[in-house]
């Protein structure tokens, strides 16, 4: 089929993506340079996020470009989150590589890889896209947390992330090829009108091999077993990715196939979400409270973070789509500040990251301005007024009293309190004296890095979203999915 000129545009940012990778690869294979790739990365992904800012400017409307995809307010809100988080990680590698001795260049191809994946769950609206997406976003993941090769820990994480997320692959691929059979269709408008029709028992299995298959992307209780050993084996720049990027966009794809194919209506899946963001929320805080090391603890404290999240899915009503967008809004924010700080905090020369809470003891007292910023990111999480991650827990808790979840409600309560707890011990490590004068192998001149600005800016912007959020909450709204039915 031919493509109109309004359909080009539309498909700008995956275009621009798509040019990046090209001129990256490019690049690398006439000459390696690390700061001169780093920059064409980030170049070409502020183009594509200024393309998304352009057309949300002006509301471009819904746009079908082909069945596979559909790039509309709720497309281009998530594929401008996603370029921000990538864009973040993007500068952090930048600051976290720059003393690594291997290769460095090939991580901006991955991660550009990645992102293009990622910006194709934004718009997929058929389980070909959705398929294809989730895989283009996942492959470059497995070469990106083994990234330093030489070392144990990044090729063990590695390695249990290629072997999970195979695994979960054939699960999701299965149950698409389940509900293919029964449907003859893989468009989700068209999955929605079978199961409203009533459905049968074989795509009931194929709607919860599905189901775990995304379950497992978004580590989800009980699929979230790799979640804290990946996280702790991954370079802090890539933890972060994955902890912001990837999810956003698996959790976006997840909520336009509840939507457009009237989840809402079918009890059993409902009842089983319900359980599922229950048992997240409950084991991903109360196994955090363990925690020595901050990578793993920022990991299990995800997990709780879309149980929230899958809250605000499950009740529906008006404020769903809305408030399941301020939640990954916050969590992006906060989640990019946190890992920054590990991140500026550690590097690739040793044999581990600033991973364990021993290493922040004091931290105040040696760079104050990075303990400044992971207090503050620390409070976002745990929910506190004036920051972001209260706006996102205030309209979680709102789309749940709506609903009448009070079940759940209760679980995000006691979660929160859980929570406060083990971000609490970390904060106040930062401020203990360390008569050891502890220091990490991480450089002094973080502030003179791109890596430095970058982690002061989402600090300022999550102080932003928690004090004056109604131009974000604008944005919310015109980035809103109209539900089935």
């Amino acid at each position: 089929m031919m493509l109109t000129d309004i359909q080009f545009a539309a498909m700008s940012p995956l275009l621009l993506v798509s040019a990046t990778i090209v001129v990256v690869m490019l690049a690398i294979a006439c000459k390696r340079h690390h700061q001169g790739n780093a920059t064409l990365s980030v170049i070409g992904l502020n183009l594509a996020l200024i393309a998304c800012g352009a057309m949300i400017y002006v509301a471009q409307p819904a746009m079908t470009v082909t069945p596979l995809l559909v790039v509309d307010g709720y497309a281009l809100f998530y594929m401008a989150l996603i370029l921000v988080a990538t864009l973040a990680t993007a500068t952090l590698s930048h600051a976290y590589l720059e003393g690594f001795k291997g290769e460095k260049e090939e991580m901006y191809l991955l991660l550009c890889l990645s992102a293009l994946g990622g910006l194709t769950l934004a718009c997929a609206q058929h389980f070909a896209s959705l398929f294809i997406g989730l895989e283009l976003l996942s492959i470059p993941l497995y070469a990106m947390i083994a990234y330093p090769v030489k070392s144990r820990r990044p090729l063990e994480g590695g390695l249990k992330y290629l072997v999970l997320s195979a695994v979960a692959s054939a699960f999701l691929l299965f149950g698409i090829a389940l509900i293919y059979s029964q449907v003859g269709s893989l468009s989700f408008a068209d999955v929605g009108g079978y199961f409203a029709a009533g459905g049968s028992r074989i795509g009931m299995l194929g709607g919860a091999l599905l189901l775990i298959g995304l379950g497992f992307k978004l580590s989800l209780v009980p699929f979230h077993l790799w979640t804290p050993d990946v996280y702790e084996g991954a370079p802090a720049p890539v933890a972060s990715y994955l902890a912001t990027a990837s999810k956003t966009a698996v959790f976006a794809v997840l909520m336009r196939y509840f939507v457009e194919a009237g989840g809402y209506y079918q009890a059993s899946l409902v009842q089983v979400l319900s359980w599922l963001a229950f048992a997240s929320i409950v084991v991903g805080n109360l196994l955090a409270v363990r925690q020595n090391n901050v990578k793993r603890m920022l990991a299990y404290s995800s997990i709780a973070h879309f149980g929230y999240c899958m809250v605000a899915l499950i009740a529906g009503g008006p404020l769903a789509v809305e408030a399941v967008g301020a939640y990954l809004l916050t969590y992006v924010v906060t989640s990019l500040g946190a890992f920054g700080v590990v991140t500026l905090s550690s590097s690739p020369m040793g044999e581990r990251d600033a991973d364990v809470i021993y290493d922040y003891r004091g931290l105040f007292w040696r760079r104050p301005y990075l303990a400044s910023i992971l207090t503050a990111m620390l409070l976002s999480l745990a929910g506190i007024p004036l920051t972001a991650g209260f706006i996102g827990k205030f309209y979680v808790i709102t789309t749940g009293v709506d609903a009448h979840l009070w079940w759940l409600l209760g679980a995000v309560v006691v979660g929160s309190a859980i929570g406060l707890y083990y971000y609490l011990r970390l904060m106040i490590s930062l401020f203990l004296l360390d008569p050891s004068k502890h220091r990490f192998s991480a450089p002094l001149d973080w502030a003179q890095r791109t890596g430095g600005i970058m982690t002061l800016l989402a600090m300022l912007l999550m102080l932003a979203l928690g004090i004056f959020p109604q131009p974000f909450i604008h944005l919310l709204q015109v980035s809103t999915l109209i539900p089935a039915g």
